[in-house]
């Protein structure tokens, strides 16, 4: 009997020692027996590692000093970047490069000189719109009672997110949006509640922002080409012609665009109800204290301006500054937008002496602002106190990743190996002009905010464009002591 039970606990112990070899030097047995050599393992650092998904917030925030790691020595630094920042042709290249966790600059290419950034520019409105009006906070589009009997009034409140289907959460959408079938729908239901009989006339009310609806800055051409529209408190889809794409042309008017897309719906959920709705639809304004019948909410701030910086949005960009302006006490006007902008980044710590904002969105002429503001702004998003402005950082694009970085850095070349997954930034394009502002964890842990311009160019600008990717490369491969 104590034979067998010897044995028995011989038996479990061996197997107690074998079972993880097994584990550990299984699959590289199996693989050998296949004929298969394994493979060496690289060891990167953890900074270093293109991430598996894109962070959302929280506690992984971007540090802005890694342990113990110094920042870059700035004379190696001008070497390795002066060598990159050059373009045959035309072309004036600008660069500011600092240590997020002082702000000490480390690289100056004529950095206090006054550029055109294009839609680096919509950093800046980023940082205005989440504190001035908080991440969370998001926009109602509302329909109350109109002044006469069977008038309904349709509001716009901002949201130029809106989708003519049914409102959409976000659970398998990349944006949650607002829809106009929804409201129509709730609309329906509060008439009939109401004993609505007969036919119901709708009113426009897209008062909420003032002054033009087209900047004097924008070129013909460029709203031709749809890059931007009149702008108005509500559309769909930000005013693109087709929804679900954003490219092509976009309606000259989106605010009636939503409008008769909201009386299509309301006819639809009318008919159950027996009354029905005019195909004319009049510009009216809600009375104060008006009673209201339905609303549907937009996004939350912090996704609207993650959206428009991964699809560089020019018609949201707007938008949100004139939404800023009225959260700011001022008129919502393409002069109130930039007036907010530049307000909220001076209060963020950003020296904005010199700044001139012609617009929010980095497409009218006139901008001028210098790399070191551009830089600044993204320094003081990654080390400022209020939570709201963190959502900035993981707002920008992921170089090879996402938004409008997803196919840049991936390409093979010398920029993409330090580069991918770990440079975020916002780019800029105008026929003369390409940029990229952000940030970037360097080789040795440290962090560091960026911006890199070029003007004047001609016929090069995609040359232009390889260059200052391999500028961003630099900052992550290098230690540059």
């Amino acid at each position: 009997m104590g034979r067998v039970f010897s044995g028995l606990l011989l038996t479990l112990v061996l197997a107690v020692l074998v079972l993880p070899l097994a584990l550990y030097a299984g699959p590289p047995l199996l693989a050998a027996l296949r004929s298969e050599q394994p493979q060496r393992q690289l060891v990167v650092p953890s900074h270093q590692q293109a991430p598996s998904r894109l962070a959302a917030g929280g506690d992984v925030f971007p540090v802005p000093a890694g342990t113990g790691s110094e920042a870059p020595d700035p004379a190696a630094l001008k070497e390795l970047l002066d060598a990159e920042l050059k373009v045959a042709g035309s072309g004036t290249f600008h660069g500011s490069v600092l240590d997020a966790l002082t702000g000490e600059v480390l690289y100056d290419l004529d950095g206090s000189a006054a550029v055109t950034p294009a839609s680096s520019l919509k950093v800046l409105t980023a940082a205005a719109a989440l504190a001035e009006l908080g991440a969370d906070t998001r926009f109602e589009t509302t329909v109350h009672a109109g002044k006469s009997p069977g008038t309904i009034v349709l509001k716009g409140g901002g949201d130029v997110l809106l989708t003519a289907g049914e409102s959409e959460t976000g659970e398998t959408q990349t944006l949650p949006r607002a829809g106009l079938a929804t409201l129509a729908g709730e609309t329906a239901a509060a008439l009939a509640e109401r004993g609505m009989k007969g036919t119901v006339r709708i009113q426009l009310d897209d008062t909420l922002f003032s002054g033009e609806s087209l900047s004097p800055g924008w070129s013909s051409e460029d709203v031709a080409a749809g890059e931007i529209a009149a702008l108005y408190p509500l559309a769909i889809n930000s005013a693109w012609a087709e929804e679900g794409v954003s490219s092509g042309p976009r309606v000259d008017d989106a605010a009636m665009a939503a409008a008769e897309v909201f009386a299509d719906a309301l006819e639809s959920s009318a008919a159950g109800y027996g009354f029905s709705v005019s195909t004319v639809i009049e510009r009216g304004t809600a009375a104060g204290g008006a009673e209201q019948l339905a609303a549907v909410q937009s996004a939350p701030v912090a996704d609207q301006v993650r959206h428009m910086l991964l699809t560089s949005d020019n018609y949201l960009a707007e938008a949100l500054a004139r939404m800023s302006a009225r959260a700011s006490g001022r008129e919502a006007t393409f002069d109130g937008g930039t007036e907010a902008v530049a307000a909220a980044v001076s209060r963020l710590g950003v020296d904005t002496s010199n700044l001139v904002l012609a617009d929010a969105s980095g497409l009218a002429a006139g901008t001028e602002i210098s790399t070191k503001q551009l830089a600044e702004t993204v320094q003081a998003s990654l080390t400022t106190t209020e939570n709201d402005v963190r959502a900035l950082p993981y707002s920008l694009p992921v170089a090879g990743l996402s938004g409008t970085l997803a196919s840049r850095f991936s390409d093979g070349t010398k920029a993409s190996g330090p580069a991918l997954g770990v440079v975020r930034g916002k780019t800029g394009t105008l026929f003369a002009v390409t940029s990229l502002s952000g940030y970037v964890t360097d080789a040795d842990g440290r962090l560091l905010s960026f911006a890199f311009v070029a003007n004047g160019l001609e016929a090069n600008t995609a040359q232009a464009r390889s260059a200052v990717d391999a500028a961003a490369a630099v900052l992550a491969g290098c230690g540059c002591r």
